[in-house]
């Protein structure tokens, strides 16, 4: 694969490998509508009421700070374990006791609904480059797990491309910040909970900038996240965006994201999320779809090669995509391929 000019637009990064058919679009987007209209099953809805504690208090963020707010978090997940096991939930029992091993980092955790977790992969403190990221729909304290995955590969790939270096760190930071959407609902196909949880984005990336004010920072969004990311994006103190499998962001263009960041997008050539028309239509007062496709030469992104991979293939060990990330978030985008 060719590499081309940093900062170029382009096409996505591979081409389909079936053919969408017009009839096809306008089916999955009946689907969509119908789904989101009839069933509306939000995601807090999709979660029993389980018994948890409140979260810990931690104060203010900063260096000095830090190590007693992992261990209040740890504290307050070992305690949320106790409360769903006589509760009788093995399963959230389980997924939150595993966070209270002394080995994990959070700077928030909370048990109740749904959840709400940042969990920090490497020395925020002494990092050098550090990434955010933002997942999509279907996210919380029980699936929790597979979006860790993505993190955990991502601060390893970092680390490898750094092991040739001397001195530079990098940080990952897992942000379940917010109430995610369910796949098949109507929050999925609106900027609702986006809107609410662009707020949420902002204050904890201004509290990143307390603990550690010089590190080079990339927001990482996948799916419905890059419309959360797009919301919060205004001003916000980063260095790069990234898009990944997004089914638009709620603007037309990069331009209107109104951010100094470098906007990126990638795709992966198995993605579903190419087949969910990128439109925006008003139906019974409320409007549906993100708009532009942010891997179109109209939405004026730069476009990075994704591979062959799905929508939840991003963040793999080995792929393409995953190169290509660390890649954006080391600031070695001389070396990258684009799509």
């Amino acid at each position: 694969m060719k590499t081309g000019q940093s900062g170029q637009p382009g096409r996505p990064s591979h081409p389909t490998k079936h053919p969408r058919w017009p009839r096809a679009r306008r089916g999955l987007l009946a689907a969509l509508i119908t789904g989101a209209l009839v069933a509306p099953i939000s995601a807090a809805a999709t979660h029993p009421e389980i018994p948890a504690p409140a979260p810990a208090h931690t104060g203010t963020l900063t260096p000095t700070t830090l190590d007693s707010a992992y261990a209040a978090n740890r504290a307050n997940a070992a305690e949320a374990a106790r409360m769903a096991a006589a509760h009788g939930d093995r399963s959230r029992a389980a997924a939150v006791r595993s966070m209270a091993d002394p080995s994990r980092h959070f700077l928030t955790f909370d048990a109740r609904g749904s959840g709400r977790a940042a969990e920090v992969f490497g020395d925020l403190v002494k990092a050098d480059h550090v990434a955010v990221l933002v997942p999509g729909s279907d996210t919380s304290l029980d699936t929790y797990d597979r979006f860790r995955a993505g993190a955990l590969a991502l601060h390893q790939r970092l680390g490898q491309r750094l092991g040739r270096q001397l001195g530079p760190r990098a940080a990952v930071i897992a942000w379940l910040g917010y109430e995610t959407p369910g796949t098949i609902s109507a929050d999925v196909l609106t900027t609702g909970l986006a809107k609410e949880a662009a707020p949420e984005l902002r204050e904890f990336i201004g509290e990143l900038r307390q603990v550690n004010g010089r590190a080079r920072l990339t927001l990482l969004c996948h799916s419905y996240g890059t419309v959360v990311g797009a919301r919060a994006a205004s001003g916000l103190d980063i260095s790069d965006l990234v898009l990944i499998g997004s089914p638009g962001t709620g603007v037309d263009s990069a331009a209107g994201l109104h951010t100094k960041a470098r906007v990126w997008a990638g795709r992966g050539g198995d993605d579903w999320i190419a087949d969910v028309p990128h439109t925006r239509a008003d139906l019974f007062g409320t409007t549906l779809g993100f708009g532009t496709d942010p891997v179109s030469p109209a939405f004026g992104a730069r476009v990075f090669a994704a591979g062959d991979g799905g929508h939840s293939d991003y963040l793999k060990p080995g792929s393409v995509s995953l190169d290509n990330i660390a890649r954006i978030v080391l600031g070695e985008t001389p070396e990258m391929t684009h799509g």
